[in-house]
C-alpha cells in the first residue's frame, strides 16, 4: 500500500479518539449567546420598523409585526429566566431556537411586502450560524426549511403600501433574482462556513494533540533523568552493600543461615543494581546530554525501530568543504519525537530497507529519511501534513497497520513539532510509481528531507566553551 496518511503514532490512537469525542460540535454553544444576538435582532426589527413607518409613511399591519417581535421577547425572557446563564445547548436545542428565529424572521417578510422587503436577506443569518456551530443534519434541515419559507413568501405576502395605498411591487424579474440568489446564498454560505469552521475545529484538535505528544515526550525525557540520576546516586551505597556483604560471606564460614543471608544481601543488591541501569538507558538530564552529536540523536530516535525486521541505514557525510566533525544537536523532545515519528512510518511502510541520511554543512543540517515502498500516492503528495484526513483502507495497508486509521494526526504532530524547531519539511517520491519492478532504483519509496538552519539547533561555539555548572533538578 503506498504511504497515504502515513503518520499516526500507535500510542496516539487512544488519544485522539478521547480528544475527537471531547471536541464533538454539540455541547459549546452558550445559551446566552443566542438570548444577545436576539436582543440585537429585536432592537434591530422594532427600529426597521418605526423608521419605515415615520419617514417612509408605510402602511404595515403594526400590530401582527410587533405581535411576531413580541413572541422573540417572551421566548427570551422565557429562557432567562428557566435556564442559567452558564447553560449549554445540545445540537438539537441550538437548531430549535434558530428554527423559530427563522420562522420569526419569515413571517415578519410576509407581513412587509415579501421578497420586495430587501430586508429578507437577513434569513441568511441563522444558515451561516447552524452551518457554523451545528451538525450537518441539524444544517441541512435548518437550510431546507429557511428556502421552504423564503419560497413560499415569494408568492404569498402582504403588500408593501405607502399611506396613500400605492403599492410598493419589484418587476418580476428582480423578485426571482432575489430569491434566486437568496437561495444560492443559502447553500454557498451555509457550505462556505461550515467548511472553514471544520478546518478551524480540526486544526485546534490537532495543536492540543501535538501539545499532548510534546508534553507526554517531554515527560519521558524528565523521568529517564530522574531515573538516571538515581542510579548515579544509588550506585556508591548499592557497592558499598555488595562489598560488605561479600565480606560478610567470608567471615561467616561454617555459620550456613546467617551466610545465606549474606548471599541473599548481595544478590539484591545486584539486582538493584541492574534494574536501576536498564531503567536509566530511558534517557539522562545531565546538562552534558542537552546536546548530542547527530549520529546520537538519529540512534535516539530509531531505537524503538530497529527490531522491527527492516533494516535501518544511518549515513552521516558533510558537505564539501566543511569540516568532518559531526554538529551536536539539541536533544529538543520535539526534534526526537518528530524524527521518531517519520522514522517509524518509513518502517511500517517499506518493503524491507530503510535509509536515514544526515547532511551538514556551515549553514544548514539536513536528514533526509527514504524507503523502498510504495511511496506517496501522488494524489495526495500536496495534502501530506494535514490533520484528521480519512481514507478507506485497502486491505493491503491493513495487514501493514491494522490499528492504523488514516488520519494524518501522527505526521501532522510530527510536522508541526520539527517546524517548532525551526526545519521545513519536504515530502516527495523516489521514483515514477508508473515504473516496472525492473525498473525502479534501490531507494524507490516515499522520501522527506527535514532541513534546520544550523543556528537554530546546534551548540554555539561560545556555549562549548563555557562551563555547563551544576546539574539542576528535574521537576516532574
Amino acid at each position: 500500500m503506498p504511504h497515504g496518511q502515513k503518520g499516526d503514532p500507535d500510542s496516539m490512537a487512544d488519544t485522539t479518539d478521547l480528544l475527537l469525542k471531547q471536541t464533538a460540535q454539540g455541547d459549546f454553544i452558550r445559551l446566552r449567546t443566542f438570548i444577545t444576538l436576539r436582543w440585537v435582532a429585536i432592537i434591530g426589527q422594532i427600529a426597521a420598523l418605526s423608521f419605515s413607518v415615520l419617514y417612509f409613511d408605510l402602511k404595515l399591519e403594526l400590530g401582527l409585526c410587533f405581535l411576531a417581535i413580541g413572541a422573540s421577547i417572551i421566548v427570551n425572557l422565557v429562557l432567562m429566566t428557566v435556564y442559567p446563564e452558564t447553560k449549554r445547548l445540545t445540537d438539537v436545542e441550538a437548531a430549535q431556537l434558530l428554527l423559530f428565529d427563522i420562522s420569526q424572521l419569515a413571517f415578519l417578510v410576509f407581513l412587509t411586502g415579501g421578497l420586495n422587503n430587501p430586508f429578507a436577506l437577513l434569513i441568511l443569518a441563522p444558515i451561516t450560524i447552524a452551518a457554523s456551530v451545528l451538525n450537518l443534519r441539524e444544517t441541512i434541515i435548518i437550510g431546507f426549511v429557511a428556502i421552504v419559507l423564503i419560497t413560499l413568501i415569494t408568492y404569498f405576502h402582504v403588500p408593501l403600501r405607502t399611506e396613500q395605498g400605492a403599492v410598493l411591487r419589484l418587476p418580476p424579474i428582480f423578485v426571482f433574482g432575489f430569491w434566486l440568489a437568496i437561495v444560492i446564498g443559502a447553500v454557498f454560505l451555509g457550505f462556505y462556513a461550515r467548511r472553514v469552521t471544520n478546518e478551524i475545529r480540526s486544526m485546534s484538535r490537532a495543536l492540543l494533540a501535538t501539545q499532548m505528544a510534546l508534553a507526554r515526550e517531554q515527560k519521558l525525557t524528565d523521568l529517564g533523568g530522574v531515573v538516571a540520576a538515581a542510579a548515579h546516586e544509588l550506585g556508591t551505597p548499592l557497592a558499598t552493600i555488595k562489598l560488605a556483604s561479600s565480606e560478610l560471606i567470608e567471615d561467616l564460614e561454617g555459620h550456613e543461615n546467617l551466610k545465606d543471608d549474606a548471599i541473599l544481601i548481595r544478590d539484591q543488591a545486584d539486582r538493584c543494581r541492574d534494574i536501576l541501569r536498564s531503567m536509566g538507558q530511558a534517557g539522562n538530564d545531565d546538562l552534558h546530554m542537552k546536546y548530542a552529536p547527530i549520529s546520537a540523536v538519529l540512534e535516539e530516535a530509531a531505537e524503538p525501530h530497529m527490531d522491527r525486521g527492516k533494516q535501518l541505514t544511518i549515513n552521516l557525510k558533510p558537505a564539501t568543504n566543511t569540516s568532518g566533525q559531526e554538529p551536536e544537536l539539541r536533544r529538543a523532545p520535539e526534534i526526537i519525537h518528530g524524527l521518531r515519528t517519520l522514522i517509524q512510518n518509513a518502517v511500517d511502510f517499506s518493503a524491507s530497507n530503510v535509509w536515514i541520511e544526515a547532511r551538514w554543512s556551515d549553514d544548514t543540517i539536513s536528514v533526509k529519511i527514504t524507503d523502498d515502498g510504495e511511496g506517496f500516492p501522488p494524489h495526495l503528495l500536496g495534502r501530506i501534513g494535514d490533520p484528521f484526513m480519512r481514507h478507506r483502507k485497502p486491505p493491503t495497508e491493513t495487514v501493514q497497520r491494522p490499528e492504523y486509521e488514516g488520519m494524518g494526526l501522527g505526521l501532522f504532530i510530527a510536522k508541526t513539532l520539527l517546524e517548532r524547531s525551526g526545519a521545513e519539511l519536504n515530502f516527495a517520491n523516489c521514483s515514477d510509481p508508473f515504473l516496472s519492478a525492473e525498473e525502479r532504483p534501490e531507494k524507490c519509496g516515499a522520501v522527506v528531507v527535514v532541513s534546520w538552519p544550523r543556528n537554530r539547533i546546534t551548540v554555539s561555539e561560545k556555549d562549548r566553551r563555557h562551563a555547563l555548572g551544576r546539574n539542576k533538578p528535574v521537576q516532574v
